[in-house]
């Protein structure tokens, strides 16, 4: 199992996690009762309930980086590009936009 702390901005919104039954994404409580409290995409609106898919969810896929940047992992990380959850953890710490994916075990900066 492989999962990521979702930060949007500066506050921890979510946790998206990959599992042998695909992919979900799940706000944290407390930043669903926060005054701060936005969606980080059209598509995975604020509720409690966890989101499901049995693929990497478009948002987050979109933000995996392509071209010579995706060769880049492939190369020098061993990062095998279909392992999008792997590529997300490697990549999206400082992506670009106000949504970044940290990997669970290490802490925002």
């Amino acid at each position: 199992m492989k999962s990521g702390k979702v930060f949007y901005r500066d506050y921890f919104a979510g946790i998206i996690t990959e599992d042998e039954n695909g992919y979900s994404f799940t706000y944290q409580k407390d930043y669903l009762k926060s005054n701060h409290a936005k969606a980080i995409s059209f598509t995975l609106p604020l509720r409690e309930d966890a989101f499901m898919n049995k693929t990497m969810f478009p948002f987050f896929d979109g933000l995996i980086p392509e071209g010579w940047l995706l060769d880049i992992a492939e190369n020098n990380w061993k990062i095998n590009p279909r392992d999008r959850m792997s590529l997300l953890l490697a990549f999206c710490k400082d992506s670009i936009g106000a949504v970044s994916v940290i990997p669970f075990d290490q802490r925002k900066e």
